[in-house]
């Protein structure tokens, strides 16, 4: 049964660095829920202890996704209306090596089907490097020999360059990249079939490029507190299991777009043209409203005037002078002046 869904396919959780100590299972189905995002990724698989964290308290949907344990779900997140939160397996993998005489420095979301092909896939990252230390580890590791380990362990992961115009960490970043997906994967690139625009990019700028005519475009928050979820998404009509996550990603059957934060800065642009766009009509219109504002300055002059005047015969009429002061001093005066100065 096919089912329209926002995904948000690579998060971090709190044990990745620079990421809030908010990122936990609990927290991330609670902010799904609020946002209506009805399926997330895990984030840092390779995490030994994020790991068994989720084994814990997640529990299998027998379809390749997960959903937190019932007694885990917080008592404010059942207020919010659907089934609750989907979560998929996912880590990013930060890679920094030596290729044709450069260095690069490429990261790359993977996703996978099973908690257990979690566990195979960080068994053979283990022997790279430290995956310990950082939920996003930072391997020595060529990507090109990331997605042949991927393919042995799990031939039915999805490896996605991660927000592919970031100028330091991306495959085709200015600084650290390369300048064809085929150069970084080499035989191996007709295995990706998506790529994240991610932050730095949006799917129109990409459309100028015909060589990356052939991928699907999908993007994702790449969220470091749960808050963020959904900064930037998918928008899926498919089989809510893996194998239509798989198909939507890998054919695009069912990708039916992409949430972009850009967009919705561009949003905001247009908000303050039209309010820039007020103004100048209200410039044009400055020479009527003088006028307007002159004839309520004299009518505000006599007025004081008068005010004055009555003053200083309540003054010299000593009887009502007590009254006065309360009435205008207290009143009028303490209360209309600070009320104008909070105003101000």
């Amino acid at each position: 049964m096919l089912m329209k869904m926002i995904a948000d396919l690579h998060i971090h959780s709190r044990f990745s660095m620079a990421t809030s100590k908010e990122g936990t299972p609990e927290n991330l189905d609670f902010w799904a829920r609020k946002k209506g995002i009805s399926l997330i990724g895990t984030g840092d698989f390779t995490h030994p202890v994020w790991r068994e964290e989720l084994k814990e308290r997640f529990v299998s949907e027998g379809n390749g996704l997960y959903r937190l344990r019932d007694a885990y779900v917080k008592e404010e997140s059942r207020k919010f209306p659907g089934e609750g939160t989907r979560f998929v397996v996912s880590g990013e993998i930060s890679s920094i090596y030596k290729k044709n005489g450069k260095t690069r420095k490429v990261h790359n979301v993977i996703l996978l089907p099973s908690l257990e092909a979690a566990d195979a896939m960080a068994q053979r990252l283990e022997k790279i490097g430290n995956i310990h230390s950082d939920g996003r580890p930072i391997l020595g590791l060529d990507s090109h020999d990331l997605l042949e380990m991927m393919l042995d362990v799990c031939p039915e992961g999805i490896l996605i360059p991660a927000h592919i115009w970031t100028p330091h960490f991306s495959v085709l970043g200015a600084k650290s990249g390369f300048d064809s997906v085929e150069e970084c994967f080499e035989e191996l690139a007709p295995y990706i079939h998506a790529l994240e625009t991610g932050l730095s990019s949006d799917p129109a700028m990409n459309w100028r490029i015909s060589k990356l005519d052939r991928y699907q475009l999908v993007s994702n928050s790449d969220a470091h507190s749960p808050s963020k979820l959904g900064r930037e998404a998918n928008l899926l009509d498919i089989d809510c299991s893996y194998e239509g996550l798989y198909r939507a990603i890998q054919t695009g059957e069912g990708l039916e777009g992409t949430v972009e934060f850009l967009r919705l800065v561009d949003s905001m642009n247009k908000i303050d043209e039209v309010l820039e766009l007020l103004k100048q009509r209200e410039r044009e219109n400055e020479k009527p409203k003088n006028v307007i504002l002159w004839v309520l300055a004299i009518v505000g002059a006599v007025a004081a005037v008068a005010g004055i005047a009555y003053a200083v015969y309540r003054f010299v009429t000593p009887d009502y002078l007590e009254d006065f002061e309360e009435d205008f001093d207290d009143d009028f005066d303490n209360d209309f002046f600070s009320d104008e100065d909070e105003v101000q």
